[in-house]
């Protein structure tokens, strides 16, 4: 009997198609592997074995003659195209399980099975709520919407603990009606209203990517009327705030003051950095890039002198530039821990004031307000000092209002020395108000916006 040759690449590259019929060459170096050339030229690899005394064959997979970068390490799943290597490896691990005792054919009937079953899984969980939202935050929201982060805390905590599990294609008008109902009962109708804003932007991404055909939110109404937030703080608790404020040390002293005075965002200032201040010169100013603003568009804030001074009085912690932050690479957090307790130092300095004024300082209350009611406490203030609207909404780098649609396209008026008169009245009203000292700048402000 001659001995089979070892087969090489080259050698299996060089078999061609033989018109008479198929052909099947051993491979020397591993008794059963065989290299199958059809009469057409087309090649693959099979192992030849017996079990329970009869003659198999498995079949590996087609032939690659060589594969671009390194050969793979594991043993390839059978039926793909397979370097005479990776043929040898699959050859091996076949003969490994019939030396097991089991047939390497049923094995790879196993195999095959197992892989569908997942596969069918993996069909039948692409339609599931939790997942579609995951792909909805990654491919809609992260691109479009800032508050992303949002949408997916709305999904994490109030759509998947109840529909996460369902297929997006079996969530009626009932079940929307239903999630709403609950978070409203729960005595959390906003959030009711912002869920379903979610829930039916949601489905209408769905239909465009064909995922249903209709959405289950078509009819239904927001869930509660939402009154305008109207608060602002009265000059009593301007000067209680900026009082209390005087108690708090970097970093949140300072970026309190700094929400009064600029009337900017919570997030912009607590992510201020010292590459966006211009702080010398006769126009300081803070240029926030779009990438930080809500709306995309880069804000240029005039600073009036005060605000240079409290950001100028801030330490230099760590290397990232951050104006604002403990520990030198994220920015300040923690907001409501220390705005609970900006509330109760306000609230003691009216007790305290009630009590040297003869009276019982047990009904002295403060009424319930937010850190955005600063912006809001600005723009209302900014009005009182004559100032034009459009520069109050330049000011908090409104798109809306004033500038919406057609305006905001054509109108490219920057207003910048509108900006630094309006913002220099504000700190200088405020300065006289907490110092109780007459003004002057209604008339100021009036003549130069």
């Amino acid at each position: 009997m001659t001995k089979a040759s070892v087969l090489t690449a080259r050698a299996v590259s060089g078999v061609t198609g033989d018109p008479a019929g198929r052909r099947e060459i051993p491979d020397g170096a591993l008794p059963g592997l065989y290299l199958v050339v059809q009469p057409s030229g087309a090649k693959s690899w099979a192992l030849r074995y017996r079990f329970d005394g009869k003659p198999r064959k498995l079949t590996l997979g087609s032939v690659l003659l060589k594969r671009d970068g390194d050969e793979i390490e594991g043993v390839l799943p059978l039926g793909q195209p397979m370097t005479l290597p990776e043929a040898r490896r699959a050859a091996r691990e076949a003969l490994q399980t019939l030396a097991e005792g089991r047939d390497p054919n049923e094995a790879k009937k196993v195999a095959q099975a197992a892989k569908a079953a997942r596969a069918a899984d993996l069909d039948r969980d692409r339609d599931l709520v939790r997942v579609q939202g995951e792909r909805f935050i990654e491919r809609y929201c992260k691109p479009r919407n800032r508050s992303w982060k949002e949408v997916e805390r709305q999904f994490k905590i109030e759509i998947n603990p109840v529909w996460g599990e369902r297929r997006v294609q079996d969530i009626g008008k009932r079940d929307v009606l239903d999630l709403l109902d609950a978070i409203i009962d729960r005595g959390s109708p906003v959030t009711a209203n912002r869920v379903f804003a979610s829930v039916r932007r949601f489905f209408g991404w769905l239909i465009e990517r064909d995922v249903v055909q209709a959405s289950p939110c078509t009819g239904i109404k927001k869930p509660t009327r939402e009154k305008s937030r109207e608060r602002i703080l009265t000059d009593v608790e301007i000067r209680l705030f900026w009082k209390a404020t005087e108690g708090f040390d970097h970093p949140f002293g300072p970026m309190w003051r700094l929400l009064l005075l600029t009337g900017q965002r919570r997030n912009e200032i607590a992510g201020m950095r010292c590459a966006e201040l211009a702080l010398d010169g006769e126009e300081p100013c803070w240029l926030i890039p779009g990438s930080r603003t809500k709306n995309g568009n880069e804000h240029y804030v005039p600073l009036a002198p005060g605000v240079v001074e409290i950001i100028k009085a801030q330490p230099k912690i760590g290397k990232t530039g951050l104006v604002l932050t403990t520990t030198g690479e994220t920015p300040v957090s923690g907001f409501s821990r220390s705005k609970a307790r900006l509330d109760a130092a306000m609230l003691g300095i009216m007790q305290k004031e009630a009590d040297k004024a003869g009276e019982d300082p047990t009904k002295a209350t403060l009424t319930p307000w937010t850190l955005h009611d600063l912006r809001r406490t600005l723009a209302s203030g900014m009005a009182r000092l004559n100032i034009n609207l459009p520069v109050i909404e330049k000011c908090l780098n409104h798109t809306s209002g004033s500038f919406a649609g057609i305006v905001g396209v054509y109108q490219r008026h920057e207003f910048k020395e509108e900006k630094r008169a309006a913002l220099e009245a504000w700190a200088n009203f405020v300065d006289q108000l907490v110092n109780d000292r007459p003004g002057d700048n209604v008339v100021a402000i009036a003549r130069r916006a």
